[in-house]
C-alpha cells in the first residue's frame, strides 16, 4: 500500500529538481552575456586595468571607474551594443565565468552605440559627459551589487528581474543605492533629470523611468541619509 505514495514522493521531488534546475539555467542564460572577446573586439576599443573600454566613451567610464576602486581588478568589458531593447545600457555577467567562481566572474555593460530621440537618434559619444558618467556609475552599481552575489542567487536574480516589476524597481534601487554611496548622487541626478526633463526623449521611455527608477527627490534622500544615518527609523 505504501508504494504508490513513495512513487508520488518521488515524482515530487523529481519534478521540484527539474523546476529549480529549470530557473537556474533560465536565469544563467537571460541574465548572463558573451564577453567581448567573442562579440568581437573591435580597434576603437582600448584595454584598461582589466577593462575593454570603447574609445568613443574612453573618459566617461575612466571617470565613472574612478568611483569603484574596489572593482579595479574586475574583468569588465565595456561593448558597444545596437541589440539592447528598452535600455540605453545593460550590465550582465559573463557566463563562460561563471565556472570560475564568484570571485572571478566577469562581467560586460552593452552600450546602445545611439541615443534614440523622438524624432532621429544621437551618437551615444554625443550626449553630454556628465549624464554619461551618470549612466556609467548607475551600471556599475549594479555590478557592484552583482559581485555580492554567488553564481545560483545570480541565476534567481535572473529569473526574478525579468519575471518581476516589483524586484527590477529593488534591482534598479540597489543599483543607485551603490553608486549614491561612491559619491556618484550628483552625476545620477543629472542623468535622471536629463531623461525625465528632455521633451525630445519618447514618452514611453520616460514612462519607463518614473516607474522603475527611483526620483531625482528619492536620490537626494538617499544623500541625506548617508549624511545623517542617526535620523533613519
Amino acid at each position: 500500500m505504501r508504494y504508490p505514495t513513495m512513487l508520488k514522493k518521488y515524482w515530487l521531488i523529481i519534478v521540484a529538481a527539474i523546476l529549480l534546475i529549470t530557473v537556474f539555467i533560465g536565469g544563467l542564460i537571460y541574465f548572463s552575456s558573451k564577453p567581448a572577446a567573442i562579440a568581437g573586439i573591435a580597434s576603437n576599443n582600448i584595454f584598461y586595468q582589466h577593462k575593454t573600454v570603447p574609445v568613443i566613451v574612453e573618459q566617461e567610464i575612466k571617470a565613472a571607474l574612478s568611483y569603484y576602486p574596489e572593482l579595479k581588478e574586475t574583468p569588465i568589458d565595456f561593448v558597444l551594443d545596437p541589440h539592447t531593447s528598452k535600455s540605453i545600457m545593460l550590465s550582465q555577467p559573463v557566463i563562460a565565468s561563471f565556472f570560475k567562481g564568484q570571485r572571478y566572474r566577469a562581467y560586460v555593460v552593452k552600450i546602445n552605440p545611439q541615443f534614440a530621440t523622438t524624432h532621429n537618434s544621437v551618437p551615444i559619444q554625443k550626449v553630454p559627459k556628465d549624464i554619461l558618467i551618470g549612466w556609467f556609475g548607475h551600471e556599475l552599481g549594479h555590478i557592484k551589487d552583482y559581485t555580492t552575489r554567488s553564481n545560483a542567487g545570480m541565476a534567481l536574480f535572473g529569473l526574478k528581474y525579468v519575471c518581476s516589476d516589483k524586484f527590477l524597481m529593488q534591482a534598479e534601487q540597489n543599483a543607485d543605492n551603490y553608486a549614491v554611496d561612491h559619491g556618484l548622487a550628483d552625476y545620477i541626478i543629472k542623468t535622471k533629470n536629463f531623461i525625465l526633463n528632455n521633451s525630445d526623449i519618447p514618452h514611453e521611455y520616460k514612462a519607463r523611468i518614473r516607474r522603475l527608477y527611483p526620483s531625482p527627490q528619492q536620490i537626494l534622500d538617499m544623500v541625506k541619509r548617508l549624511k545623517h544615518p542617526e535620523h533613519q527609523h
